[in-house]
């Protein structure tokens, strides 16, 4: 029987293939992907693909379905098993897979689930995405064959492998980890057996109903439980992961949240002492602060288009050692793989604090203070967003404005820094303003509205949005 499958509108995304379980994810979706992305490895020359997937109450149902449209394309499945997303990661790069397929919903609500893809470790993304699509309602895939599975454990090597780069000596740091009920949760537990220090883990056990928080350490509510257990226990920092862990957030000895551009100032001063002048790159949200500080310890900043698969590829054109975005992805080239993984970013870390004559809240109140507005989205037509942030380039441009346009509109003044950028994987704009005073931050919202108004659209509500960063 000839295949043929379409997928809902809504589930192939820039990044990944995502949705909701038994609304516009299904069953026979895990199979279409398999059978698809499985041609396009054997197209590509490949013979093999990884395939992991993580806690969700889902995931266990999906996977066989994935792994058998694999096999129908005729391509030998290595089976990683439950676990983090960078398990995955390692596991492909390691084993030389033509290919891997996390099944993963990330840090979204319980009753999401997804699938990230590499294809010859590299990401695959965009275009490569629709193409799925394509070729699924074409039915344009490789002839049906008998492919084969196995299963691997490749968790003791990536366990040793990440305690290889621990650089701290024999200081034994007091850590409260929030796994979320993620699932990095059994790996974790592992890892802090073989770290010096006192180690506390919150929530270890995997669950995908998250009954504890949701799983983003972006967001300062769901690290409500990790502030008060340091501040119980006086520890020297606290580390939280997303659902995955391929995100992670930080928490000082204060108890105070490292936004992700404060946490890479962390991060790249460090790089950057073996590393002299080289490039490191963050995202278009990230703060000023965080590029001037790189320039400032002998790097070269670079900004970028927000996304885990457009940084990793960057990366990989301009040999960057360290990236990061606001979200808490982090990619280290130095010394690992170049993918976003927060296990490894957590003992990269650990071995900095370990070595640092003071405590880590020093590093955060040495940085300057600068006023925000937490990112603001609202709704505007897929056709209408993209539109919406030309006819603001343009504007600017003609009022010779300093912007940056490699990602929305990113303008500096005088005040500080305002953006305006479309929404990758949803039909919002999504809107951020920073300066260094309330005034400031009032005539940048000023700005940004007015801007808003003159595309014929309602602007969105500032009010309550001064955050300190």
């Amino acid at each position: 029987m000839a295949f043929s499958h379409r997928f809902d509108a809504t589930v192939l995304r820039e990044y990944d293939i995502r949705g909701i379980v038994g609304r516009t994810l299904h069953e026979a979706d895990a199979f279409a992907i398999g059978r698809c992305f499985g041609s396009v490895v054997v197209r590509d020359g490949g013979t093999t693909v990884a395939v992991g997937y993580d806690g969700r109450l889902s995931s266990p149902v999906l996977e066989p379905h994935l792994v058998a449209g694999l096999k129908a394309s005729g391509v030998d499945v290595v089976r990683v098993g439950r676990g983090p997303t960078p398990l995955l990661y390692y596991a492909t790069t390691t084993l030389r897979t033509g290919g891997a397929v996390m099944l993963t919903g990330s840090h979204n609500p319980p009753d999401y689930n997804g699938f990230k893809m590499t294809l010859r470790g590299k990401p695959f993304f965009g275009a490569q995405i629709t193409e799925i699509g394509r070729m699924a309602a074409a039915g344009d895939v490789v002839a049906a064959a008998a492919g084969s599975e196995r299963t691997v454990d490749v968790s003791a090597d990536y366990l040793a492998r990440l305690l290889s780069d621990w650089d701290g000596g024999d200081r034994r740091l007091n850590v409260v980890w929030d796994n979320g009920n993620g699932a990095a949760g059994a790996l974790l537990q592992r890892l802090v057996l073989s770290l010096p220090g006192e180690h506390t883990v919150l929530f270890p056990e995997i669950d995908g109903k998250f009954p504890n928080h949701h799983p983003d350490p972006s967001v300062p509510k769901n690290l409500e439980h990790l502030i008060a257990e340091v501040r119980r226990r006086g520890a020297d920092l606290g580390i939280a992961f997303d659902g995955d862990a391929d995100r992670i957030g930080v928490v000082d000895d204060r108890g105070e949240m490292l936004f992700g551009d404060q946490l890479l100032v962390v991060l790249a001063r460090d790089v950057l002492k073996s590393h002299p002048g080289a490039t490191i790159i963050a995202d278009v949200k990230a703060s000023q602060v965080l590029f001037d500080e790189i320039a400032r310890a002998g790097g070269t900043p670079l900004m970028w288009k927000t996304g885990h698969s457009l940084i990793k590829a960057k990366m990989a054109e301009v040999a960057c050692p360290l990236a990061g975005e606001m979200s808490g992805h982090v990619f280290f080239a130095d010394h690992w793989y170049g993918f976003d993984d927060a296990l490894y970013a957590a003992v990269r870390l650990l071995g900095i604090v370990a070595r640092m004559a003071g405590p880590l809240s020093a590093v955060r109140a040495g940085l300057p203070h600068v006023l925000n507005t937490p990112e603001l989205r609202f709704n505007c037509a897929d056709t209408r967003k993209f539109q919406v942030i030309e006819e603001v380039a343009a504007r600017l441009k003609t009022e010779g404005a300093t912007l940056s346009d490699i990602d929305g509109v990113r303008v500096q003044t005088a005040d500080g820094w305002w953006l305006l950028r479309a929404s990758n994987t949803q039909a919002v704009l999504v809107a951020r303003a920073e300066a260094s005073s309330e005034a400031g931050l009032e005539r940048l919202k000023e700005a940004l509205v007015h801007q808003l108004k003159a595309s014929g659209l309602a602007a969105p509500d500032f009010s309550g949005a001064n955050a300190g960063h």
